[in-house]
C-alpha cells in the first residue's frame, strides 16, 4: 500500500485552502456491469468550481461478483455474513479500480485528494414503502478502499438525505445543474442505467426550479429478461438486436404501465426491489399467457422503458415551463433500438446523446460522485431538496481517512 505523508486526515482538512485538487469518482449503478471510475481535476470551491475530465475507465465486474450482487439485491432475506463479504469484495474491486485508473496516467496515488465512493445499491426503499422513512443500503468497503489505496474516501452519500427526510436519490441533480444548464434552453438529462432517472433544467433557473426523480426501469427488466432467456449466459440485448426483431405487445404494456408507481409525483425513487428479477419474472409469464415469443417480450420490455419516460415527461415535466432537449447517457445509449423507440415517443422533444454537451455518455455518472465527493470536502451541501425531497440542504457522506505516515 502507498502511504501518504502526515496525518491521515491533514488532506482533508487542508482541502479547502488549495485552489486545485484531484478526485476519484467511482459509480456502479443498478445494471451491476463494470466500474465506472473518473479522475477529475477541480479549480475553486463549491459550485463556482470548474473540473477537467483527466481520465475515464470502465472496470467490467466479473461475473461470479455481478451474479452475487444480483441474487443479494433480489433475496428477501439473508444471513449478515453474505452482506458483509459482499462488502468487501466489492471493496477490493473499487480500489482496483482506482489503481488501475490511476497507473493507466502514471499518477501515483499521493497525487490524489479523495476518492468519491457511491458504493453499489443492493436495497432501496422508498418514503412510501417505508411508511415515511427511506431506507437505503451501498455496498463497498470504503475503509478497503482507503486501506488499499492510501487516499481518503467519501462515501454513503444518500443516508445524510434520507435522515433529512428526502428519498436519498436521485443525487446527480447538483451536478446536471452545476455542469449542463442553459439561459436559453429548457433540458432533461435522462440517465438510463438500471433504473431510469431524469433531471429538469429550465431555462435560465437556479436550483430551485430543479426537479429531479426516477421514472421506472431503464435496462434492469429488460437484461433480467436476456438473462432468463439465455439461462445466464448473456447479460445484456447487444445493440437491441433481439427486441428488434420482436414486435410490442400493447396489451402488456397496457397492463404494466397501469402499476402505480407510474403515477406517483416526485419525489420518488425506485430499484430493484420493484423493477427487478421478480418482475421480469412476472412479466414472462404473462407474456406466455398471452402467447408472446421471446423477441416479442423484449421488445415489450423496451417500450416499457420509453413509455414510461416519456409519459413522466409529459405529465411531470412539460407543464412546468416546456422542454427543448432531452440529453440521455448512461449504459442503455448503448441500444439504438431503446433510442429510437425513445425518439419517437418524445416527439416533437428532441432526444439527443450527453455527448453533445461534451460529456461521455459512460462517464457522467463517475464524475457526479467525484464532484459530489468535492463538495463535501469543501463543506458544501450535496442534496437538491427539489429532487430528493429532504427538508433542507445537507453535507453528504462518510469520510475515511486515507494512510498515515
Amino acid at each position: 500500500m502507498t502511504r501518504i505523508g502526515g496525518d491521515g486526515l491533514e488532506r482533508v482538512r487542508s482541502y479547502a485552502h488549495r485552489a486545485e485538487h484531484l478526485v476519484v469518482g467511482l459509480m456502479t449503478g443498478t445494471s451491476v456491469d463494470a466500474v465506472d471510475a473518473a479522475l477529475v481535476r477541480f479549480r475553486g470551491m463549491g459550485l463556482e468550481s470548474t473540473h477537467e475530465l483527466l481520465a475515464y475507465r470502465e472496470t467490467p465486474l466479473e461475473a461470479s461478483l455481478r451474479r452475487e450482487v444480483l441474487d443479494v439485491a433480489a433475496a428477501p432475506s439473508l444471513p449478515p455474513e453474505r452482506l458483509m463479504r459482499l462488502d468487501a469484495a466489492l471493496g477490493e474491486w473499487y480500489a482496483a479500480a482506482v489503481l488501475e485508473l490511476l497507473a493507466g496516467v502514471k499518477l501515483g496515488p499521493p497525487a490524489v485528494d479523495a476518492v468519491g465512493l457511491h458504493g453499489q445499491t443492493v436495497r432501496h426503499v422508498s418514503r412510501k414503502e417505508g411508511g415515511g422513512q427511506a431506507l437505503t443500503l451501498q455496498l463497498g468497503s470504503a475503509a478497503i478502499v482507503a486501506e488499499r489505496t492510501g487516499i481518503a474516501v467519501v462515501s454513503d452519500f444518500r443516508s445524510r438525505d434520507t435522515a433529512a427526510g428526502g428519498e436519498g436519490a436521485p443525487l446527480v441533480p447538483l451536478v446536471d445543474w452545476w455542469l449542463f444548464r442553459s439561459p436559453a434552453e429548457s433540458r432533461v438529462l435522462l440517465n438510463l442505467g438500471g433504473m431510469a432517472n431524469l433531471t429538469y433544467l429550465p431555462a435560465g433557473g437556479g436550483l430551485d426550479g430543479v426537479l429531479a426523480f426516477d421514472t421506472g426501469p431503464g435496462n434492469a427488466v429488460l437484461d433480467e429478461l436476456v438473462a432468463m432467456h439465455s439461462g445466464n449466459t448473456r447479460r445484456v440485448d447487444h445493440e437491441g438486436a433481439e427486441a428488434a426483431r420482436g414486435r410490442a405487445s400493447a396489451p402488456l404494456l397496457e397492463e404494466l404501465m397501469a402499476d402505480p408507481f407510474f403515477s406517483l409525483r416526485p419525489p420518488r425513487s425506485t430499484g430493484r426491489e420493484r423493477f427487478g428479477r421478480s418482475y421480469a419474472e412476472a412479466m414472462q409469464d404473462r407474456a406466455r399467457e398471452l402467447g408472446l415469443g421471446e423477441h416479442d417480450v423484449l421488445a415489450t420490455a423496451v417500450e416499457l422503458t420509453a413509455a414510461s419516460v416519456a409519459e413522466a415527461i409529459r405529465r411531470f415535466v412539460v407543464p412546468r415551463a416546456g422542454v427543448n432537449v432531452v440529453f440521455a447517457s448512461g449504459g442503455g445509449c448503448s441500444n439504438p433500438t431503446l433510442l429510437s423507440a425513445l425518439a419517437r415517443r418524445l416527439a416533437p422533444i428532441r432526444l439527443e446523446r450527453v455527448e453533445a454537451l461534451g460529456m461521455p455518455s459512460g462517464g457522467k455518472e463517475a464524475l457526479a460522485f467525484a464532484f459530489l465527493a468535492h463538495q463535501t470536502l469543501c463543506g458544501r451541501p450535496g442534496n437538491v431538496t427539489g429532487a430528493t425531497g429532504a427538508t433542507h440542504p445537507v453535507v453528504l457522506g462518510h469520510i475515511t481517512p486515507g494512510a498515515t505516515s
